[in-house]
């Protein structure tokens, strides 16, 4: 409730792009059943740095951010980081004029230059890849960087276990990241689903984060 009411006031009282300056702030616009921190969210509602964005398998979510937008897909787990986004499980699609980076496991994806640039990310079942739709990337697994054109995709596998050795986890196998295949884009990014307005979502408790 009191995060509710702070944040009606500041979309009221101060410009978006002054309080995204000050605060790493963004705006989330919801498109069917969502969940911020756990908690339903219907409508469009400024999130911070460390917010937890949820979808279902019918639902997608859009964060706009100046000059970036970050689609959170179907059936995915994000964390807003301000100037960057995690996929934690599932699929975001980045859209960005600037250096707006997204990190899923052990990879790290940033565009090449400040042109416009898209791409999306995949964290599922220990790999990640990543899909260069628009610009060049440059992605990095903490071993090595890699410059990934338009119209190729990587794929790094093991990203679960050498996350969790990089965070003292005990995991069986070598510490050292598996290298990056890359290789032509083998089809089409996921297609974003046609954004209605939202409807408001069921009550109860979200997936398990």
């Amino acid at each position: 409730m009191v995060r509710n009411l702070v944040c009606f006031l500041i979309v009221v009282f101060m410009p978006f792009s002054l309080m995204a300056a000050d605060q790493g702030a963004a705006m989330a616009h919801p498109y069917g059943a969502a969940w911020l921190n756990g908690t339903a969210v219907e409508h469009a509602t400024v999130i911070f740095p460390g917010d937890l964005l949820q979808t279902n398998p019918d639902s997608v979510l859009k964060i706009e951010t100046p000059g970036s937008s970050v689609t959170v897909l179907s059936d995915s787990l994000v964390k807003f980081d301000g100037g960057s986004a995690t996929v934690e499980r599932g699929s975001a699609k980045l859209r960005t004029s600037g250096t707006m980076s997204v990190r899923a496991g052990i990879v790290t994806v940033t565009p090449a230059s400040g042109a416009p640039t898209e791409f999306q990310v995949t964290n599922a079942a220990g790999t990640v890849q990543v899909v260069a739709l628009k610009g060049d990337l440059q992605i990095s697994n903490g071993s090595e960087t890699k410059a990934l054109p338009q119209g190729q995709q990587a794929t790094q596998a093991g990203s679960d276990d050498n996350q969790k050795m990089a965070n003292g986890g005990v995991v069986t196998g070598t510490s050292k990241p598996a290298p990056f295949a890359i290789e032509a884009a083998k089809a089409k990014a996921e297609p974003e689903k046609v954004l209605q307005k939202p409807t408001p979502p069921k009550r109860g408790s979200p997936h398990q984060l």
